[in-house]
């Protein structure tokens, strides 16, 4: 692979860690005792009279609820991207983990965090 696609790719990848670390800090942080996880963050209660705290603690858990896949995708598609840098540090960035053979470069421009060649992701 030429150094200009390597260095295109590498900053895609860095943008795409960046815009996925701030969207994960809209809802969640960062977990201090374990490197890569993200903890979503329980909304804030609000108050209220009677029965609206109730519907507004049931909004809560439903919000909280829908985010958790949400985060984990995030931080499933984060791992990917961190382990593309990290071979790219490493020389070993574009082969398939699979069966060794290089990974199209078309499909790395398309999915740069891609760990297996098209072949072998079927």
């Amino acid at each position: 692979m030429n150094k200009k696609l390597l260095t295109e790719l590498k900053e895609k990848l860095e943008e795409q860690k960046a815009s996925i670390e701030a969207e994960l800090g809209k809802f969640a942080k960062k977990d201090e005792n374990l490197k890569g996880d993200w903890d979503t963050k329980f909304p804030k209660a609000n108050s209220g009279a009677g029965g609206q705290i109730l519907e507004d603690a049931a909004d809560q858990v439903e919000e909280y609820v829908n985010l958790l896949p949400v985060e984990h995708n995030m931080e499933l598609r984060l791992q990917n991207i961190n382990l593309a840098l990290e071979k790219i540090k490493k020389g070993k960035y574009g082969k398939c983990e699979n069966c060794g053979k290089k990974i199209d470069e078309e499909r790395l421009k398309v999915y740069p965090e891609a760990r297996q060649c098209g072949k072998c992701e079927k």
